[in-house]
């Protein structure tokens, strides 16, 4: 059975679910991708000691502090290639961001290849099912651009703000991917 709860924000209501003691997804509500990997599966609303844990990393995280990501069972579903990908993410210090790019740089360099999209990068960055904890908003185009955020641009922006990252190098692109 897969437990779900709510969770107030400050980039709006967050939609928590974890099963076996296991975070499984943490959703902005109406992002895009929204509950993708446990549609149609048996939940239920019920806080469980995994959620509040959950809830209690988010308190400290919105209050300024730095939670370390292992300190929650993370298990998000999703494609080799994808899992390869956000424990990259995972490994994006706070307050920092890295790219597209790079990030396809390293995913070649793990999978022995000479060259990977940056475009199925992205894919695979944008349907993160554990947006906040996962840390996708740290990632940007190596132009500066804050395109492809799944929860929203506004989010994103707030996010890394919130991080104490320096915005005077990005911008929000006129057209693109979560607008």
């Amino acid at each position: 059975m897969i437990y779900t709860m709510r969770y107030a924000s400050p980039v709006g209501e967050l939609w928590i679910a974890e099963e076996n003691g296991e975070l499984l997804g943490l959703w902005i509500e109406g992002q895009k991708y929204f509950e993708e990997s446990i549609k149609k599966q048996p939940m239920a609303v019920k806080t469980t000691e995994a959620l509040a844990q959950t809830a209690k990393w988010l308190d400290r995280y919105f209050n300024g502090e730095q939670p370390a990501i292992r300190e929650l069972r993370l298990a998000p579903r999703g494609s080799e290639f994808r899992q390869e990908v956000w424990k990259i993410l995972c490994a994006i210090p706070y307050g920092e961001v890295t790219t597209y790019g790079e990030i396809s740089r390293q995913i070649a360099a793990r999978l022995g290849l000479a060259h990977m999209s940056a475009q199925a990068v992205g894919g695979a960055v944008g349907h993160n099912p554990i947006s906040i904890i996962i840390p996708c908003h740290r990632v940007v185009g190596s132009n500066g651009s804050l395109t492809g955020y799944a929860g929203g641009i506004d989010k994103k922006i707030w996010l890394l703000t919130h991080e104490g990252v320096s915005m005077e190098r990005f911008f929000v692109p006129e057209r693109g991917m979560a607008l």
